[in-house]
């Protein structure tokens, strides 16, 4: 029997998992990776942390599975998309890595959107520009940080600078890159003339050489078998942006499904052969099947939102619950089932780290009173993030060609079937769940069996490795009460428009 290794780089949490080639896990290990946070709205990591925090999953994992190394068929790694990782010509990393949940560049989206910069753009990238994406960090960076440019040798997103780390070869693994606005998508390739448009054109050089999702980029060399407990030689593949391989870890690689992932944020897509181009939607890029694109609408406003309400507000009850042997989530969903879904909870907007309506925008509860308890403010911060991923699936919608037949989800949502029957009722379709844990790492785990032969395609690897696990439909009784909170929610949202910038001068002074 082969074994595969997928490692998931997010903004917080590194986990390395392995799986047969069937598709069953033996075992995860995941460690916390330190969130600096320097300013309001930056978010950074130490690069050298989080390589260290790869090869101490890596071997732990191997210790605890006691798994032969040499039975290790292939590896391969996904991460966060956008975000910004520099590697300097002394061979250390130039500065911080930049994490996606960062909003200092929130300004320059905005001024390209002003002077026609964006549309010009979107001619080539077929996509719109982030705060969070690398172009707008490069463009911040060479207006504060001019040194850190000219130190400039690999410019990597998150998951290409671990492959780099593991292989010592330099790579640009084409779905991540083709939604970082560096890839003209009619031609699949850089573009110096849209690096241009961005004021970067200095910076093409820096790009590494483009790799497909299931192609073998390097092996494992001594030193860093060293370092993993992996043996020397061990093949590792392209990898691929966390969402590509979360929608192939759920056999979202399908016309007929759209695919949601509820983590730290909010991602919903779905793949089609043709792009969309009238600018409806956040994103078009290059999916890890050939032949397809793959439409998204993503922002930082999910699930993440929930770690910090529990972290923030109750870390004690939380440890005192761990102490006694139980989940503080198990605890959370009964406080949530505990209130109808026709009662008036306070509206939750889900911005703490960003947000998907106004670049300004900040997280609040509106419509608090005496009589609310932590259990209403627990199901507000559920059906508040559920709002936000149907704001996005709504413009979805808008561009599909054909039905949707059902919402494939990953993400922490789904070990709580409280909350995604939430999810089918706010977004009034069937929902499915996939029998994995560490979607993230099954999807990378897939794309390496493709990559050393196992399987012919993704498509393939799905067949033996994905298995489905439970289902949930709308509940008919709760359409009109979740179609009145959302409509409530959108006008606060409307309403409150006019408020951010003056809260943005009193944040900044």
């Amino acid at each position: 029997m082969n074994y595969y290794i997928g490692i998931d780089n997010g903004g917080t949490t590194t986990k390395a998992a392995l799986y047969t080639d069937d598709g069953k896990e033996i075992g995860v290990y995941s460690t916390e990776t330190k969130t600096i946070i320097r300013k309001i709205g930056f978010a950074e990591r130490d690069m050298e942390e989080m390589w260290q925090a790869n090869c101490y999953v890596l071997k732990k994992l191997l210790k605890e599975t006691a798994v032969d190394p040499s039975q290790i068929a292939g590896i391969a790694c996904c991460g966060h998309g956008k975000g910004l990782y520099l590697w300097g010509k002394d061979n250390k990393p130039v500065r911080n890595g930049i994490i996606s949940t960062d909003n200092r560049a929130w300004e320059y989206p905005i001024q390209w959107e002003k002077d026609g910069t964006a549309s010009r753009v979107f001619e080539r990238s077929l996509q719109k520009i982030l705060a969070c994406q690398p172009v707008s960090l490069l463009a911040w960076l060479k207006d504060n940080e001019p040194e850190s440019l000219d130190s400039i040798q690999w410019i990597f997103e998150c998951k290409d600078y671990v492959r780099f780390r593991l292989t010592g070869k330099a790579n640009a693994e084409i779905t991540d890159y083709s939604g970082a606005n560096f890839l003209n998508l009619h031609t699949r390739n850089y573009d110096k003339e849209l690096l241009a448009l961005f004021g970067l054109e200095e910076l093409f050089d820096r790009l590494p050489p483009l790799c497909n999702s299931t192609e073998i980029c390097g092996t494992i060399p001594p030193e860093v078998a060293a370092q993993t407990g992996l043996k020397e030689g061990t093949p590792v593949a392209g990898g691929m942006f966390d969402i590509d391989a979360c929608a192939v870890a759920v056999n979202g690689a399908n016309e007929d499904n759209v695919c949601m992932i509820a983590g730290t944020w909010s991602i919903n897509e779905y793949i089609r052969k043709e792009p969309v181009l009238d600018g409806s939607v956040m994103m078009n890029s290059l999916f890890c099947l050939p032949e397809f694109y793959l439409i998204e609408e993503c922002s930082p406003t999910s699930a993440g939102n929930n770690e910090w309400f529990i972290n923030t507000m109750f870390p004690e009850l939380k440890t005192i619950t761990e102490q006694s042997g139980r989940s503080f989530y198990e605890v959370m969903n009964q406080w949530v089932e505990s209130v109808p879904a026709n009662e008036f909870c306070p509206v939750f907007l889900p911005f703490l780290m960003a947000s998907n309506v106004n670049p300004k925008a900040k997280a609040c509860f509106v419509g608090l009173n005496s009589y609310h308890t932590r259990a209403h403010i627990a199901r507000s911060v559920y059906e508040g993030i559920a709002f936000s991923h149907r704001y996005h699936f709504e413009k979805l919608l808008a561009t599909r060609n054909r039905e949707v037949k059902n919402i494939r989800l990953a993400g922490g949502v789904t070990r709580s079937k409280v909350w995604t029957q939430i999810f089918a009722d706010v977004l009034q379709y069937p929902i499915e769940t996939v029998n994995v844990n560490e979607t993230g790492a099954l999807g990378c785990a897939m794309a390496a069996a493709v990559a050393t032969g196992q399987y012919k395609d993704l498509e393939d690897a799905a067949r033996y490795m994905v298995k489905l696990d439970y289902r949930m439909k709308p509940n008919p009784d709760q359409i009109d009460i979740y179609n009145k909170k959302y409509a409530l929610y959108k006008r606060i949202i409307s309403a409150l428009d006019g408020v951010w910038d003056t809260m943005q001068e009193l944040m900044v002074n």
